[in-house]
């Protein structure tokens, strides 16, 4: 029986060898040589690529990261959590149509959502005109190219990456002790801070996992909706690669952010979070 489980996993671990550990090696490889005068690299070791990742500017954009980051999913928490206690307390109808609304978007390409945002935000596109109709405003706002745009694209991408694991975790929720925590005279906010939050953090930490490790490296949101004004690492390790064809620090920077996400990844775990979806 173990071999035959052995035998089954070969094509798991061939695909994990080829596709995830082999490109691993060779970024981490790369990282370590000095790129050439035109393009590519030479054969010269050096560590000046991870050097150079501490240096104000390279740090700045770390750190813009991870606040763009940590305030994503703050807000993706704030509007997923309550959305996903409503949709798991619903009955089954409008369950089932809740989150057809919830995976409607990954029908269609991250891409093209985006691009549908760049139109609803522009100076011209349908919102400024909606407050212009309305009289709220006398001329159109800025509205894109803005950090404000930025983290409207990420919520709105990532949104669906908490719902899931916090509809999860509250569905499977005993919900016996909630109402027992009433019968002991537990008001509906002290039964909810101290029962239901405490038996759905796993869903939480899950979400948080799901939806900070995308923000860091999603390039084309911050791209798009932020213009040349937004840089953040995903932007950064694309310029390094494609415009100044700086193919060693381009890796260093990707290794830098992989170490970064394992980081997050660690203390996910050690805080007991689950990372399934389902």
């Amino acid at each position: 029986m173990q071999k035959k489980r052995t035998l089954l996993c070969i094509p798991l671990y061939a695909w994990a060898v080829l596709f995830v550990g082999l490109p691993l090696l060779y970024v981490v490889g790369v990282s370590f040589f000095t790129r050439s005068a035109t393009w590519g690299i030479t054969d010269t070791l050096t560590l000046d690529n991870y050097c150079k990742i501490f240096e104000p500017t390279y740090l700045k954009v770390f750190g813009d990261s991870l606040g763009t980051s940590a305030i994503t999913c703050l807000i993706v928490t704030l509007i997923a959590y309550p959305f996903a206690y409503g949709m798991a307390r619903a009955k089954p109808t409008y369950r089932m149509l809740l989150m057809i609304l919830v995976m409607a978007p990954f029908w269609t390409s991250a891409l093209i959502r985006t691009y549908g945002w760049m139109i609803l935000l522009r100076a011209n596109g349908p919102i400024n005109g909606l407050l212009q109709w309305l009289g709220l405003i006398d001329k159109p706002l800025r509205l894109l190219y803005t950090q404000g745009a930025v983290l409207l694209g990420f919520v709105y991408t990532l949104l669906p990456f908490m719902i899931l694991p916090c509809f999860t975790a509250i569905e499977r929720m005993d919900w016996h002790t909630v109402e027992a925590a009433r019968d002991l005279g537990a008001s509906p906010r002290r039964a909810f801070v101290t029962v239901t939050l405490p038996l759905t953090l796993s869903g939480i930490i899950s979400g948080l996992t799901l939806t900070f490790v995308p923000s860091m490296g999603m390039f084309f949101i911050s791209d798009l909706l932020g213009g040349s004004k937004t840089v953040l690492i995903g932007n950064l390790i694309q310029d390094q690669l494609l415009r100044a064809r700086n193919t060693p620090f381009g890796a260093a920077l990707a290794v830098a952010m992989l170490l970064l996400t394992a980081a997050v990844l660690w203390m996910q775990r050690r805080a007991g979070g689950e990372t399934r979806l389902f």
